[in-house]
């Protein structure tokens, strides 16, 4: 087997008519794309190496901060780029082209916005402690989840212990976002909350062994005893929501136009976005392979000459295509939408997150397709087919774009049936009653 493959020419070719640009793909948003294009060499290169140390390697981290990645939705005031949904899209689409965990990269930087929610006090210290910071400024780990810290009410802020899961880009982060939970009898408030840790506050635990997106660092962290976090530092849950739809009164710049719901359809577009380049990437990857192996069995000479193979390529294509119409639309709908100073209501952000997880399952199916198709050639660590079938299975597996409990929210306003209350994956409501029950 070959210890390392190219992969070829750049998918989809251009339409012998040209393209007609979307208005909302920005000279900044094109200019940082076609840098990540350029570094795609780089970044399939050392894939295999972020695999085995569970993180971006040194040099591939560099040239991601370096082309602007952790500056996309950094505002005009912190200086960055405050890209829209999509410019996001179509950058993270490049970036998971040439390797998932360097998409989920480009997803990590969108988290920042999760910090801006916070109170001033604290984002201009991190701001402030950041500057020249090489990657991600902030991380979050079970800011959502179930299974959270515990915080108690001290003179001044907050004792926090705990262990949060899967904090993204933490092996590259100078600061954690994590939820706690908390005595409202004592303490007041809805007994739900986040904090911001120090980097000294917390340590990464070895615990990212994983079947895929491993150079991701997502790694749990956990509290170095119990550590003093000022109250400028937090903040309860319940308030989330209406921070993300005052964003657009702190700061400047497109991703900032967007209001309340259509901040979190960003994300989510943000996220499959990965979906769709390791779905290119690998139909670019398996039209090399296919042209110059032989078949295991059949008697053609290239396992592109086999009428099946044409037939695999087609339908993966068409997959991505599909795929890449739904997200392609609704980022532009989103950036039309927040020019205008218009949102989604619940009920479209709702359908929405289950047209694009559906999106992010058809690109697994096309890879997995591609992938069977190739046989057993794909099943060398070196071939980037492989991967990319691993890493969209655990992509298609978080939490917020799992297709199953999409649909259902979904069924049941389509069946005239209340669906949950949502936010940002989670259902408080039903988090409470188990909490209550569990009393």
């Amino acid at each position: 087997m070959n210890t390392e493959i190219d992969v070829a020419p750049p998918f989809p070719p251009p339409a012998p008519t040209g393209e007609i640009p979307s208005p909302w793909f920005t000279d900044r948003g094109r200019q940082i794309r076609d840098r990540v294009r350029e570094l795609a060499p780089l970044i399939r290169a050392q894939a295999q190496e972020g695999e085995r140390i569970r993180a971006l390697t040194p040099e591939v981290l560099a040239a991601l901060d370096d082309a602007g990645i952790y500056r996309m939705t950094m505002p005009f005031e912190w200086d960055g780029y405050a890209l829209g949904a999509r410019d996001l899209v179509e950058i993270i689409r490049a970036l998971g082209e040439a390797d998932g965990s360097a998409g989920w990269a480009g997803f990590v930087g969108v988290g920042l916005k999760n910090l801006l929610a916070l109170d001033d006090a604290v984002v201009d210290e991190v701001r402030a402690d950041t500057i020249g910071w090489v990657g991600p400024a902030v991380v979050g780990a079970s800011v959502f989840s179930t299974k959270v810290g515990s915080a108690t009410k001290a003179e001044g802020g907050w004792l926090v212990k705990g262990q949060w899961a899967f904090a993204s880009g933490c092996q590259h982060a100078k600061w954690a976002l994590v939820g706690v939970g908390f005595d409202p009898s004592v303490a007041g408030g809805t007994g739900r909350g986040v904090v911001l840790l120090e980097r000294n506050q917390y340590d990464i635990v070895d615990d990212w062994d994983v079947m895929g997106l491993s150079g991701t660092a997502s790694n749990s962290l956990r509290s170095v005893g119990e550590v003093f976090v000022p109250d400028h530092r937090f903040l309860d849950l319940v308030e989330y929501p209406a921070r993300f739809a005052r964003l657009h009164e702190r700061y400047t710049g497109p991703a900032f136009q967007a209001l309340g719901m259509s901040q979190l359809v960003s994300v989510s577009l943000a996220d499959v976005a990965i979906a769709l380049g390791m779905s290119r990437g690998a139909l670019a990857s398996f039209a090399e392979q296919a042209c110059r192996r032989q078949p295991f069995s059949l008697p053609y000479p290239t396992v592109a000459d086999m009428p099946s193979a044409q037939v695999a390529a087609g339908k993966a294509l068409a997959m991505t295509n599909a795929a890449a119409a739904v997200v392609e639309s609704v980022a532009d709908q989103l950036d039309a939408r927040s020019a205008a100073g218009l949102d989604f209501s619940p009920a479209e952000e709702s359908e929405i997150s289950l047209g694009v997880s559906y999106a992010a399952n058809l690109c697994d199916d096309a890879i997995t397709l591609l992938q069977k198709t190739l046989g057993s050639s794909t099943i060398a660590s070196s071939n980037p087919i492989q991967r990319f079938v691993r890493d969209v299975r655990v992509l298609t597996s978080h939490g917020a774009i799992r297709l199953d409990p999409q649909a259902e929210q979904n069924g049941r306003r389509v069946l005239g049936l209340e669906p949950f209350a949502m936010f940002g994956g989670a259902v408080p409501q039903r988090r409470k009653e188990k909490e209550g029950a569990a009393r």
